[in-house]
């Protein structure tokens, strides 16, 4: 990912051309994910998403959206708070009204960006392409994947360990009741396995330390 070149080419598909606007929110939208606070949903965590989601994004039927979606998916982000998402949400959605983006193109970035809730498997195409990238770390090899378990308990250091690793056990047993992980054909046969069993892992060595 080349950064603002990339943000602008996103943009451009969306009949948005480069301004001091449009530099000025992509300089806002990186300071968010350099806020001190952050340790997995850092520009790591982005670069990672962009990277993976460079496999399908041929799948997606608004591919600039998805990336726009994408960008701003964790950009706001309080470990104390609820409505990380929603906020996010709004944020691009009035971003995108504000630098020209259509109303309908606007609603859709902000709908993408809710579904990365994981509340539910994502529906459509171009949800379970973002979704599929934001969760790819799952996937990832042991090694990464524990320094991302560590990045995330970090995030969460507020919170007293019996309280974290029952709601960190909790949210991983529901990722890992649904009959998959990954939506896109692509992501299931190269992540799928692996994920399970990273979060097997994860699953027992929290139990193990309860």
């Amino acid at each position: 990912m080349s950064d603002i070149g990339h943000w602008v080419r996103s943009w451009g598909g969306l009949g948005v051309g480069d301004s001091p606007a449009l530099r000025q929110v992509h300089r806002d939208v990186l300071s968010r994910y350099a806020e001190a606070h952050r340790h997995y949903h850092t520009r790591q965590h982005l670069l990672e998403c962009f990277e993976k989601i460079r496999d399908i994004i041929a799948l997606a039927e608004h591919p600039a959206e998805v990336e726009i979606g994408l960008w701003f998916h964790d950009a706001i982000y309080d470990t104390r708070r609820h409505d990380n998402e929603e906020r996010s949400a709004d944020w691009a959605r009035t971003a995108a009204r504000e630098l020209g983006a259509s109303t309908g193109s606007a609603q859709r970035i902000h709908d993408l960006v809710m579904s990365t809730r994981h509340a539910a498997e994502p529906v459509g195409i171009d949800a379970q392409v973002l979704v599929d990238a934001d969760l790819s770390i799952l996937g990832a090899q042991p090694a990464r994947f524990e320094e991302y378990e560590a990045q995330v308990r970090r995030e969460y250091a507020w919170v007293e360990d019996l309280a974290f690793r029952s709601g960190r056990a909790k949210i991983l047993k529901t990722l890992l009741d649904r009959p998959h992980l990954f939506c896109t054909d692509g992501f299931r046969q190269r992540y799928e396995a692996q994920a399970r069993r990273n979060i097997q892992f994860s699953l027992a060595r929290l139990g193990g330390s309860a």
